[in-house]
């Protein structure tokens, strides 16, 4: 991460805030009209109301300020998204709901996404988001009653197992251009969720 020149005090902090929250929001609008690719540091620092030097005190390029702008959006995302537990009765109903949430948001930003998640991405931006998601799964592993769960199958790489697979998934999904809405894709992809970790087994042990 680019850290921004100038004194450390409030007002100056307040300053950074501002001036990224701006950049984000031009670049974000921007990506729903074309290509990253095609995005220029120019574009965004008028988008945004800002020079360019202005610009360059917070970003190297425009790809960099993607990533910065994706990774905030996916902690924003990961912190807001509904918690099922792992046990609990109502877990279908309450997993579709926040697999419907996490496609939602991504699709609400596809343009996005989609530039940083392809064949020509981000690696550092696809490495944060399985990160993310797998330290979510682990807590909610964590805190959930698993007396059946196979002891040979450590939580961290259960968790790490599931993020990669959803994350191919939403890769793929965003890639032929969000054809099922986000409530299809969750319904689709709870059930394989499901047997994966064998809810039934463990909630009837």
């Amino acid at each position: 991460m680019v850290t921004a020149r100038g004194s450390n005090t409030p007002s100056s902090d307040r300053r950074v805030r501002r001036t990224r929250s701006a950049l984000a929001r031009a670049l974000i609008a921007l990506v729903e009209e074309r290509d990253l690719s095609r995005i220029s540091v120019s574009d965004v620092a008028e988008g945004a109301g800002v020079s360019r030097s202005a610009f360059y005190d917070h970003y190297r390029d425009v790809h960099e300020l993607a990533e910065d702008a994706c990774t905030a959006m996916i902690d924003n995302l990961m912190e807001s998204l509904p918690g099922p537990g792992l046990d609990s009765p109502d877990l279908a109903q309450e997993a579709t709901e926040s697999l419907t949430a996490f496609f939602g948001s991504l699709a609400g930003h596809a343009g996005l996404y989609r530039a940083l998640l392809g064949p020509q991405g981000s690696a550092r931006v696809l490495g944060h988001i399985r990160r993310r998601i797998a330290e979510v799964i682990h807590q909610r592993l964590a805190h959930t009653d698993l007396s059946g769960w196979p002891e040979r199958v450590p939580h961290d790489v259960t968790a790490a197992f599931t993020a990669g697979a959803l994350i191919g998934v939403a890769v793929d999904w965003l890639e032929g251009g969000c054809a099922r809405t986000p409530a299809e894709m969750a319904e689709v992809t709870w059930p394989l969720l499901h047997a994966q970790y064998r809810i039934n087994e463990i909630n009837d042990s």
